[in-house]
């Protein structure tokens, strides 16, 4: 399959007069089978950088979810609005409530609609835990088997239960694979499931172990550093030709990664094109 990849949504903005930055992530997929959207950022962008990429929402096949955090789900409502009925895939998990846990202030971070809005608004969804092929050659992975012994997530990060606020782990965060002729083309949102336990998972999914891309949010910028050294080390094992990071990975983690992988690492930022 054939893929260009725009990110519409993310953290950082460079040389794209008009646009806007903002914390969270969207990345324009344009394949043989259609465009698909995957996640929408805070809301406050996306129609925006759309308008200044040329890029028209109303042309999306489908809406892929990668979590439930407001930051990757905040957009859904102004892109249904201008593109109406459409697929949106998500976990099943996707309308829980969770929360940020900093200090004394509890802040919600779950989506931001109720789902009766969003399917008035037109959102049909398909909701799986499932490693799933979307078309032919495009896959949604699903829930990913946490395997590492260091990738141990965010612990600010919560949900309510019967004894308080426990860590949520996020059970819902997934991943998109794209079979490409150059090999696979990896798509992350925030990577909750750490990103060795992700490609780790798609590697042995899918069969093959050269991968041509992986770009989006690492979420290697806010763990230990413990996890993010053994995490780096792991990564370099990969068969991977080209990193571009985004989000949730931090300027200081992108930083040492470009010195890690040189020529194979780029930023990608709003107005990133990845094409293959």
């Amino acid at each position: 399959m054939n893929i260009t990849a725009t990110v519409i949504c993310d953290n950082c903005v460079f040389n794209q007069p008009g646009a806007i930055a903002e914390h969270g992530l969207s990345i324009f997929m344009e394949t043989d089978c259609g465009n698909y959207l995957l996640d929408t950022g805070q809301g406050k962008a996306i129609v925006n950088n759309a308008l200044v990429l040329g890029i028209d929402l109303r042309t999306i096949k489908g809406i892929i979810m990668s979590h439930h955090h407001w930051d990757h789900t905040g957009g859904l409502g102004p892109v249904l609005d201008l593109k109406g009925t459409v697929d949106v895939y998500a976990h099943p998990d996707f309308f829980k409530e969770s929360y940020s846990v900093t200090g004394n202030t509890v802040r919600y971070i779950g989506v931001p609609y109720p789902r009766p809005l969003l399917e008035a608004k037109g959102a049909t969804f398909k909701f799986s835990d499932e490693f799933r092929p979307i078309e032919p050659g495009m896959w949604l992975t699903g829930e990913v088997p946490r395997r590492t012994d260091y990738e141990l997530g965010d612990k600010k990060q919560v949900v309510k239960s019967g004894e308080g606020y426990v860590k949520d782990d996020l059970i819902d965060d997934q991943s998109v694979v794209i079979e490409t002729g150059k090999g696979l083309f990896v798509v992350l949102g925030c990577c909750h499931s750490g990103i060795i336990n992700t490609l780790s998972y798609i590697v042995e999914k899918m069969g093959q172990r050269h991968i041509y891309a992986v770009i989006g949010g690492t979420h290697l910028g806010p763990v230990s550093d413990e996890q993010r050294e053994k995490s780096i080390a792991a990564l370099k094992a990969f068969d991977i030709e080209r990193l571009g990071v985004s989000h949730c990975t931090g300027l200081k983690t992108a930083s040492r990664l470009a010195g890690e992988f040189g020529d194979r690492f780029f930023f990608c930022n709003v107005g990133t094109v990845v094409e293959v």
